[in-house]
């Protein structure tokens, strides 16, 4: 789990959207664009090139 202080003040670098933790997935989802980026050690990688874009279903669930 990331620090709730962290999460608060995290945004998209793309979207510029909050971010959300999704701990099935250990990634950090941007409900504005699609895009979940990586946490690896408990560091997120906030890179757009290593974010994966979600698909149609993963984005219903949201």
């Amino acid at each position: 789990m990331l620090d709730q202080e962290l999460l608060d003040i995290l945004v998209c670098p793309v979207s510029k959207a909050p971010l959300f933790w999704q701990e099935s997935s250990q990634e950090l989802i941007c409900k504005a664009n699609g895009l979940a980026y990586p946490v690896r050690n408990g560091i997120p990688v906030l890179l757009p090139e290593e974010a994966r874009t979600l698909s149609d279903d993963e984005l219903r669930q949201l």
